[in-house]
């Protein structure tokens, strides 16, 4: 049961193009607040600058409207929380650090790279955990004053619980960590730059986040951040400690985690190949939830309506590109005529199109749409599957050629030319043309009009050959199987 009010976040860093993971977070922290009824908030975690860009930036949030994502504070939204940019709240996070220090949740650590290094590689080498060992948490005065004479700089580390730390995790259940695997931890750079760390769980307390859905990765960050929260209320910074739940990985070939260099990571590659937002997030909403055992087609609203992160598994879910495509064309399927027709209109011009703008003919897709609709995969699969309505001259492979004319094609042609040009010029009327000549060469349907449609439309296979013969019409149908016949008896 989850109580009201709910407030989730979104928070990517804008580093590059977005990943296909992170939409996937992005979808199930929108779809947890929209089923409640609840806030999402959209923030910015842009305090690397040697990795941050605005162009980025720029990017998530067309992404994010891309998809259909609103979000209910954040950038060009507003809120009670602004900014919403973490490289625009440096103050907040430096009076915090000075919080936790003057309350002794956190202290100076002035160790050296070298020193950690060594004392690490002890420990490993007698068997013992190998993180940070506490070495600056209870210097002397004279100690501090002796470390400064040596002009040594010093982090900010957090102080951890010398005891476990226990928490429900919304999707995996009751975790608990032991206090040697989650040592003291750095919370502010030498320089003064406040680190993820502190950063990430401030802005979470101060605005109030009730849920934390994030990926898997972060899971051994979340006792850190339970300390620090701990620290936070008790010094009047946070109300409450908000619950917490881990998306379980997202896998790519191989089995292994899918990352930012794999090609199918990328949602440009998604947006460029025209997937509809719906059926790219039907689909990522797969990877890890369901909204029943038999059935993996369903609009965005209804997985709003029936999205409990109870129900998110725990276990890995591998990426399965065929699968997506699937989805991806049965959300085609079911767009209403027009809406395909207009979302089409990207790759019917430049750059995709083949053909010269003034050759487009905006009746005849109108036309030949129903019938592509029912075949594309993606909308950009649109320009190779109407071009022959709209080029000179169809774009023939000489693969497709070789196997659609065999010995006898002329013939068969010749026959077929004869009966095209005196049928009614409809579907019905086409088809029983090609095959009344079929059956005068001994020929089935299928084997008499393959040669008919590489001459009209340069490929082995595509839309259905009568319609499209009909949408193209009797001149040019009868040019180019006459430019074919040339060419098989030249």
């Amino acid at each position: 049961m989850v109580n009201a009010p709910v407030r989730v976040r979104f928070c990517p860093s804008p580093t590059g193009n977005p990943h296909v993971g992170l939409v996937r977070t992005a979808l199930f922290n929108w779809a947890f607040a929209r089923h409640h009824g609840g806030t999402l908030v959209f923030r910015i975690e842009d305090t690397d600058a040697a990795r941050d860009s605005e162009d980025s930036y720029n990017q998530l949030l067309d992404s994010m409207r891309w998809l259909g994502f609103d979000w209910d504070e954040g950038p060009e939204v507003g809120g009670p929380h602004a900014p919403y940019r973490q490289s625009q709240r440096m103050d907040i996070y430096k009076d915090v650090a000075e919080k936790l220090l003057a309350g002794g949740y956190a202290y100076h650590c002035y160790c050296t790279t070298e020193e950690l290094d060594a004392r690490r590689d002890a420990a490993r080498a007698a068997g013992r955990p190998s993180g940070y060992d506490g070495h600056c948490r209870e210097l002397s005065a004279e100690q501090i004053a002796a470390y400064g004479a040596e002009g040594r700089t010093s982090i900010v580390r957090f102080r951890m619980p010398d005891e476990p730390l226990t928490f429900d995790d919304l999707v995996r259940g009751e975790l608990t960590f032991q206090p040697e695997n989650v040592p003291d931890y750095g919370i502010v750079r030498a320089n003064g730059a406040p680190l993820y760390t502190l950063v990430n769980p401030v802005d979470d307390a101060l605005m109030e986040i009730t849920h934390v859905l994030r990926g898997e990765d972060l899971l051994s960050s979340t006792p850190r951040q339970l300390a620090l929260y701990k620290a936070l209320i008790e010094l009047g910074i946070a109300k409450d400690t908000p619950a917490f739940g881990h998306l379980p990985y997202v896998m790519g070939e191989g089995n292994k985690k899918l990352s930012k260099r794999d090609p199918q990571a990328s949602l440009n590659l998604y947006r460029e190949r025209g997937f509809l937002p719906e059926g790219l997030l039907n689909y990522l909403s797969l990877l890890g939830w369901s909204i029943a055992e038999d059935r993996d087609i369903f609009s965005i609203d209804e997985m709003v309506a029936a999205f409990d992160i109870a129900d998110v598994n725990a276990n890995p879910a591998r990426f399965d590109l065929k699968k997506c495509e699937h989805i991806n064309a049965e959300h085609i399927r079911r767009m209403d005529v027009k809406a395909f027709t207009e979302a089409c209109g990207p790759w019917l011009k430049a750059p995709f199109a083949p053909w010269a703008p003034e050759s487009f003919d905006a009746e005849q897709f109108a036309e030949i749409a129903p019938h592509a609709q029912t075949r594309v995969t993606v909308l950009s699969d649109i320009t190779a599957n109407v071009d022959f309505l709209f080029l000179d001259e169809p774009a023939t492979d000489e693969a497709s050629w070789n196997k659609a004319m065999k010995e006898g094609s002329d013939a068969l042609l010749t026959t077929a030319r004869a009966k095209l040009a005196e049928a009614e010029w409809n579907a019905d009327a086409l088809k029983n043309a090609v095959l009344a000549a079929g059956e005068e060469h001994g020929l089935k349907l299928g084997k008499a009009q393959a040669p008919v449609r590489v001459a009209v439309t340069g490929r082995t296979v595509g839309l259905p050959l009568f319609e499209s013969l009909e949408i193209l019409g009797r001149e040019k149908t009868l040019a180019r199987v006459d430019a074919a016949l040339a060419k098989l008896t030249a």
